[in-house]
């Protein structure tokens, strides 16, 4: 990558070139969060298609009060990510 002289370089150059590579710089974090959030959601529903790890024979009421925590997350969660009101606020 070629780096302008500030000597040099007129300033709304300078100004458009930090910018682009400002927004370079956000898109790659950007890209980078998704492809996290991408797997945490892909780890979730395999655990979810395994029914959170817990057989019929097995589940309790500390089964239930786990899931009702995620679930309580994941609907402020959802409602962050929609612009929503979040739930119970």
């Amino acid at each position: 990558m070629t780096r302008l002289n500030p000597e040099t370089t007129p300033r709304h150059e300078l100004r458009a070139e930090r910018a682009r590579r400002n927004h370079e710089a956000a898109l790659a974090a950007f890209v980078s969060r998704k492809v996290e959030i991408d797997e945490m959601l892909a780890r979730l529903q395999a655990l979810s298609d395994d029914h959170f790890n817990v057989g019929p024979d097995e589940v309790n009421w500390s089964h239930v009060g786990s899931l009702d925590h995620i679930a309580e997350r994941l609907a402020k969660i959802t409602a962050f990510a929609f612009g929503e009101d979040a739930p119970n606020e």
